[in-house]
């Protein structure tokens, strides 16, 4: 039986039903789709490396079998392992011996006995306890059988070995083998909508070429090529990911002149009063910047698409609020959507004490007020009376209603898919839209989540703010850390002691409750320390920031909550226990809570001095440097756009093959071809088109650049 792109994937060999349920969950519903899944990595499994030969500090690819006895399952006592169970497992070759460690690795008792082959692919360090003896702490492996060697047209060994991110049940082998069988059985016939003339002038593999090619490499390509993403067939299917998407925003850019928006009066001398009222300091350079380009957009009869970013503490927020004062004396509502209520509240108390002297209305709109609070508060939005709506993504529910919406402001915009930012929208007849960020973003990767948006950057910091110091400790150094904390806060100054917590993870939360006891109770008996964390109610958390704010609580316990939003000058000190646990963004972000005002702050970072890898890396990199964009540039290289901006869950951007850092070059030739394309309607539609029959997943792609 051959197979064509259209047929559905339940009907390939070694899917069935229920696999082909967990597929379609990922998008991957038709042959079309599968081959559009992409390795993320290769291994050469022509020549593995003797485990003789293995060096500490380098990665390798290693095939052994499992040693006598199995694995065995021993549970951590260390702290930072909160007791979790670790596997440890031998294994041998005809050289030697390597030991294994997977921590949360129970799963893998049982599955790996006496005798059973596995490849290995990780990085190989010296074990610290036992001199002589390597180990791998949390490789990557992969099950290949028992007994003889397999044969050379194997999927698993004897060749470039593609690897795949696995898919729920369906592991990388799983899916490897499953892709092989649609490729033996393929019919061949692949739409390839991209012109001849640009595939022709980058010298580009045909779009059935470079899927064949991308996924079952020949035994003599290079493996750093492969993994470096620059093999001629790799370039073409990334090209395609960047083109199409940078298409769909060219026309969109083409259409916008032709929808109507609200044309502003900023020149006005009642606005310029108003703007005069609001302001509580003189703004920055940077800031008068960024205002009039705003202001130059607001004047416009079309609806502003703007994107303002800025390093933590840069003075986004009384900016939008200029735009906003703007909105407001043009007789219009402005809306301002939040990813949390904690940030919401504390929109809402900046604007509320900010826009007194102006005598608007602000209102907050979240989802833990109910009964009579909410209902009059969303009569009073319906209305017209209320000028400034804060809030959550329940302001996007739809028993929200404004009286006439001018300007829609969100917040850490790469918290929210773009069909929500278009859902705030449509509260409103074309209002203006300026989206926030405090993730400073790469120029070349703001180009592909935010092509559809013109992008100003604040990079200047008010006067008088002061550079953090940031040290890394081990935690068999709290106690110096505490005598330190005790010291700045006999200066009169405050603190906040972090710990990490994983959404829904009650163990963690008691870590951090437990915490606060003890430290409240033994370490400082006499000073005054609160809690602050996600399972507060409202107005308990609202309470302990205002008593933090207004200098009754000394030491803040708190978790993530006081990630974004929470600004207290007289806080120098933020003690994080557990540093390793968090993202480099996450780690900025709250460190970006200090050094707001004149006195020098500190950022301690507990963790480890053994730890290796990425976490090391992290903390090296936070002990390094305070500039947002160094920090942003080395997250994106660790984590990958998609994590980065936590856009895997809601499908923006989340290419199979494209990384905007990586292959800057590549997306700015598509981006140029893309937008110069878009000037020929014709030619344009046309492409949209074949684009649209020929995968149904490019089709979703199109729409979502469409409606941002």
């Amino acid at each position: 039986m051959t197979y064509a792109l259209s047929n559905p994937v339940k009907h390939l060999h070694g899917v069935g039903p229920r696999r082909a349920a967990v597929l379609e969950e990922r998008g991957i519903a038709t042959v079309s789709d599968l081959l559009g899944y992409l390795p993320f990595r290769y291994e050469d499994r022509i020549r593995f490396t003797p485990i003789a030969e293995l060096t500490p500090g380098e990665v390798y690819t290693v095939l052994a079998e499992v040693a006598s006895g199995g694995g065995t399952v021993r549970y951590a006592r260390a702290r930072f392992t909160r007791g979790g169970p670790i596997f440890h497992v031998a294994l041998r070759d005809a050289s030697g011996m390597l030991y294994a460690r997977f921590f949360h690795g129970a799963y893998l008792q049982g599955k790996l006995k006496e005798g059973q082959r596995l490849v290995l692919h990780g990085k190989v360090e010296a074990d610290a306890y036992r001199p002589g003896r390597r180990e791998m702490v949390n490789p990557d492996i992969e099950l290949v059988g028992s007994g003889d060697q397999p044969t050379a047209d194997s999927t698993e060994v004897g060749r470039i070995v593609p690897v795949y991110e696995a898919i729920g049940e369906i592991s990388s082998r799983m899916l490897r083998r499953i892709i092989y069988s649609a490729l033996q059985n393929f019919d061949g016939d692949v739409s390839d909508p991209l012109p001849d003339e640009i595939r022709r002038r980058y010298g580009f593999p045909t779009r059935r070429e470079a899927l064949i090619y991308t996924h079952f490499p020949p035994k003599e390509e290079r493996l750093e090529l492969l993994n470096s993403f620059r093999s001629p067939a790799q370039a073409r299917l990334i090209f395609d990911e960047f083109f199409y998407y940078q298409l769909a925003l060219a026309l969109r850019r083409n259409r916008e002149p032709q929808q109507r928006g609200i044309a502003m009066k900023v020149r006005d001398d009642k606005v310029r009063e108003a703007l005069k009222r609001i302001l509580p300091f003189k703004p920055t350079a940077a800031q008068k910047r960024v205002l009039a380009e705003i202001a130059a957009d607001l004047e416009r009869p079309i609806p502003m698409h703007r994107l303002l970013e800025g390093d933590v503490g840069s003075g986004k927020t009384i900016v939008a609020l200029e735009a906003a004062t703007i909105a407001i004396e043009n007789g219009y509502q402005v809306a301002l959507m939040a990813p949390t209520e904690i940030l919401a509240a504390q929109h809402y108390l900046s604007a509320r004490r900010i826009f007194k002297a102006a005598g608007y209305a602000v209102e907050l709109i979240v989802g833990g007020r109910k009964g009579a609070v909410r209902d009059d508060a969303l009569a009073r939005v319906a209305s017209g009376e209320v000028k400034l709506a804060v809030g959550t993504h329940a302001l996007l529910e739809g028993f929200v209603k404004f009286h006439k919406l001018g300007l829609a402001i969100v917040d850490e915009q790469h918290r929210f898919g773009v069909l929500q930012r278009k859902r705030l929208i449509e509260k409103g007849a074309s209002p203006h839209v300026l989206v926030m960020t405090a993730t400073p973003i790469p120029r070349t990767l703001a180009l592909t989540l935010y092509g559809d948006l013109d992008i100003s950057t604040i990079d200047e910091m008010p006067p008088g703010r002061t550079p953090i110091e940031t040290r890394w400790t081990a935690e068999t150094q709290l106690a110096g850390v505490w005598e330190f904390v005790s010291r700045e806060i006999a200066r009169g100054r405050q603190t906040y002691v972090l710990y990490p917590v994983i959404e829904e993870s009650k163990q963690e939360l008691k870590a951090a409750t437990a915490e606060y006891e003890r430290l409240s109770k033994i370490v400082f008996p006499k000073l005054r320390v609160g809690l602050l964390h996600g399972r507060l109610k409202n107005e308990e958390k609202e309470s302990v920031m205002e008593r933090f704010r207004g200098g009754e609580i000394d030491i803040l316990v708190a978790t993530t909550v006081i990630e974004v939003g929470v600004d207290v000058p007289n806080a120098t000190v933020m003690v994080i226990e557990h540093a390793e646990r968090f993202g480099l963004a996450q780690l900025h972000q709250l460190r970006g809570r200090i050094g707001r005002g004149k006195e020098k702050s500190y950022c301690i970072l507990v963790a480890p001095k053994s730890i290796t890898g990425e976490g090391r890396e992290r903390i090296e990199t936070m002990v390094a440097t305070s500039n947002g964009f160094e920090i942003a540039e080395r997250d994106l290289k660790l984590r990958g756009p998609g994590e980065f901006f936590g856009t895997r869950q809601h499908g923006d951007a989340a290419f199979s093959a494209a990384q905007p850092l990586r292959d800057r070059e590549l997306l700015e030739a598509a981006r140029r071809e893309a937008f110069a394309l878009a000037e020929n309607p014709r030619q344009a539609a046309d492409i949209v088109k074949r684009l649209e029959a020929a995968s149904p997943m490019w089709q979703k792609r199109y729409q979502l650049a469409s409606v941002g």
